[in-house]
């Protein structure tokens, strides 16, 4: 079998198409793959270091509304589009998979026209710019998340709900020792972060709440994000408080987790779930289409998980929310209880099925 797999531009995107692929390489004896990316984003280093082949392509997103850069996104898009179909009629692909990204425009366009069979998967609640262009030149589109389907209407009969195909490799993470990270055994953890990037906003105003966890018998351990870190080292927390600047295996810690505080993006929201862990999310404000609170209130709709907007943070209304969950065991339980009943933890393997029979 031969697949060519298209998604670039930030991990939410990159891993999922990654997960794919190890379950085509499980599954297929004889499985050839191609990579297309870009030229200049993280996937052209992520993806040779796990000894697949690569192409990379210039290739610009559009600004939202007129502008005059759109022009010359326009002509990289045609341009790769020439280039990529090239590429599949050397190639002879069974397949070609587009995981997210603009990137994947003229991939899935070029393998379309080249009347080659074709997919997409997305991770949030609502279609990607990307994805809904090619939403009507694809055979099948894989969702994230079931309510995607309330989102579409001419093409709902494409849609598949699969879940995101990184759930299968949450599932074969060591869990953490809580010593290596300073923590008790005893006592329950709390895990804030916001993202490897952080948020400098929800930052500033953890600074000071932190300091009000002091007479909590849970533990909290605070992700700043990098380039942030700096600026909670000189602040006296209390000794129940840790900070960290970045946590390299995230997945591992959160299978020794009790409640973690974070953003709603579509990887994290996967992870969460198939783990089983209470969320509280606080929704990124600044995303396409506020497309973090619709994922979020997707789980608080199911009984699932808590919101709080970024807005209505603040000592009271966090701390409040902490003791709701953690000191109510019924709504303890009741959360996990949902949290099972919604995880899907076969993705990839959903994907892979489904594939086989478009093929």
């Amino acid at each position: 079998m031969k697949i060519i797999v298209s998604a670039g531009g930030s991990g939410g995107h990159i891993y999922p198409a990654l997960a794919i692929i190890d379950k085509f390489k499980e599954k297929e004896k004889k499985l050839e793959i191609l990579y297309i990316g870009t030229t200049d984003r993280m996937e052209k280093d992520i993806i040779p270091q796990h000894n697949i082949n690569y192409i990379g392509i210039r290739i610009r997103g559009l600004d939202r509304g007129i502008h005059f850069k759109n022009l010359k996104a326009i002509d990289y898009f045609f341009k790769a589009f020439k280039k990529v179909k090239k590429i599949i009629k050397e190639f002879k692909p069974d397949i070609v998979i587009g995981v997210g990204g603009y990137v994947t425009g003229p991939v899935i366009y070029a393998a379309k026209k080249m009347k080659v069979k074709t997919v997409i998967h997305e991770q949030n609640t609502f279609l990607g710019l990307s994805n809904r262009f090619l939403l009507r030149y694809v055979d099948k589109v894989f969702t994230s998340f079931e309510c995607t389907k309330d989102n579409t209407k001419k093409y709902k009969d494409k849609l598949i709900f699969t879940g995101n195909p990184t759930s299968e490799s949450y599932l074969k993470k060591k869990s953490a020792n809580k010593k290596d990270y300073g923590l008790s055994l005893k006592k329950k953890l709390v895990l804030f972060v916001m993202g490897s990037q952080g948020s400098k906003k929800i930052n500033e105003k953890m600074k000071k709440i932190l300091l009000d966890f002091k007479d909590k018998d849970y533990e909290i351990l605070y992700v700043t994000g990098k380039g942030y870190y700096n600026e909670f080292v000189n602040i006296d927390f209390p000794k129940n408080v840790k900070i960290y600047e970045f946590i390299e295996n995230m997945g591992s810690l959160l299978k020794v987790t009790d409640l973690i505080v974070t953003r709603a993006g579509a990887s994290t929201i996967c992870e969460t779930t198939t783990l089983g862990v209470p969320s509280i999310f606080i929704p990124s404000p600044y995303v396409t289409d506020n497309h973090q609170y619709y994922n979020a209130m997707d789980l608080v709709n199911k009984g699932a998980a808590i919101i709080l907007e970024e807005e209505k943070l603040n000592k009271s209304n966090l701390i409040n929310k902490i003791d709701e969950i953690l000191n109510n065991k019924n709504k303890y339980d009741e959360i996990k209880d949902n949290l099972s009943k919604i995880a899907i933890k076969d993705s990839a393997t959903k994907i892979y099925n489904e594939i086989k029979k478009i093929i």
